[in-house]
Parts: structure tokens; sequence; C-alpha cells
């Protein structure tokens, strides 16, 4: 059976409270359902948890994400309003995140995409399996990368940005790379160079490709 995934737009006109976790169940029809609203349902349990850090004003509520390249098995219904870091936190390392794209032959879009997902711009971000600073970086990623400070932002940007680099030339495939920076390259490549069947995993490459899309209207 094919597995699908839909997502669920609930509460008021879809807005996201703040520190909102994204839930999911999966029905008998295989169908996995994604909402950001975990209360009220007990089918649903936490896949995401969102921290505090990430509460930023909504995208423009007529915004649309593209499909085109989701995973296999991954449709878009109608998805949670995409919530956007603060416009003063996303200028404040907007010039120094486009000149690392620049060095290291990334889309600004993507990075700012990747950045938004990992951290809301906060260089200050720990999440509870220990990543840290803009692109949450874990202690052995930033020492692969050498990064020395993971809480300095221009030295965290260089590692994370040197790391998705790695990831786009080795898989040759964007939808891929963001897999692996979220699960670990070697666990999409024990799938068969695919995404993984970790739903962390797949809410975590739909939501970058959407927020990709967003910022590549603005970069």
């Amino acid at each position: 059976m094919q597995h699908r995934i839909l997502f669920l737009c609930l509460g008021s006109l879809c807005a996201l409270p703040a520190a909102a976790d994204i839930c999911s169940y999966r029905d008998a029809q295989g169908v996995l359902h994604i909402s950001n609203v975990c209360d009220g349902d007990s089918r649903y349990r936490v896949t995401m948890a969102t921290p505090s850090y990430a509460n930023r004003p909504d995208a423009p509520s007529d915004y649309r994400p593209a499909t085109a390249q989701l995973p296999p098995g991954v449709s878009l219904g109608h998805l949670p309003t995409t919530r956007v870091a603060s416009s003063a936190r996303r200028k404040l390392y907007s010039q120094a995140i486009h000149a690392v794209a620049a060095q290291y032959r990334l889309e600004p879009a993507l990075l700012h995409a990747v950045i938004t997902a990992e951290s809301a711009y906060d260089p200050l971000a720990v999440s509870r399996a220990g990543a840290m600073g803009l692109m949450q970086l874990m202690p052995a990623t930033a020492r692969r990368f050498g990064v020395s400070d993971a809480f300095d932002p221009t030295e965290n940007l260089h590692g994370g940005a040197r790391y998705l680099r790695l990831l786009l030339d080795q898989f040759q495939q964007m939808t891929l790379a963001i897999a692996a920076y979220n699960a670990g390259e070697n666990t999409v490549i024990r799938n068969g160079y695919a995404v993984p069947p970790i739903e962390e995993t797949r809410v975590y490459v739909a939501r970058v490709l959407d927020l990709y899309d967003r910022y590549r209207r603005e970069y």
C-alpha cells in the first residue's frame, strides 16, 4: 500500500499558537494526518516539537506551497500556515547569510529555509537533542566542519552551509539533502537513497521545501 500524507489546517484561521508542536497519526488507509493542534484527539502524537523561540509571525494567509519537490507518497492538503522568523531578526543576519550562500554555491532561499526551520534565526537556540545555534549543529557536526563556537553566528553559518553543500553534492537532489540534514546522510543511504520513512523527517522535508518556495519569491 502506498502511504500518503495529509496536512490538516486546524484552529482559527490556521494560526499557530506559541511553541506549537506538530502532531500526526496514520489512519487505517495508510494516510498520515499532520496537524499543529495536538489537543482534543487522542490519535495524535507529537512528531516534531517546535520550541518557543520559533514563534514568529505567520506567512501571508494566501500563500500556497509548491508540491513539485515533495518526497514520493507525500502530498500537501491544507498545510498549516508556515511561521516565518521575525523580519528584524532575519534582516540582522541576511547579509551574512547571502555572503555564506555565495561562498558555498547555495541558493540564499534554501539557506534561509533551513535556518527558519531549524532555529528561527536564534543564534543561541539549543534543541532537546543538543543541537546548537542558527542551523542547529550537533556537537559532532560542529567539530566535523571546524566550528569551535556553535553559538557564534558566523561560525555556525559556515559550518551548516558547508554541511548542506556536502549533502547536495553527495545526493545531487535537494529533497534528499534536506532529509539528510535532518536524519543524517547514513540514514538516507541505508534507505536506498530515498527519504527515510521517519515521520519527523518527512514533515521536516515538507516544511523546508515550503519555506524554500516562499523565500524564492523574495531572494
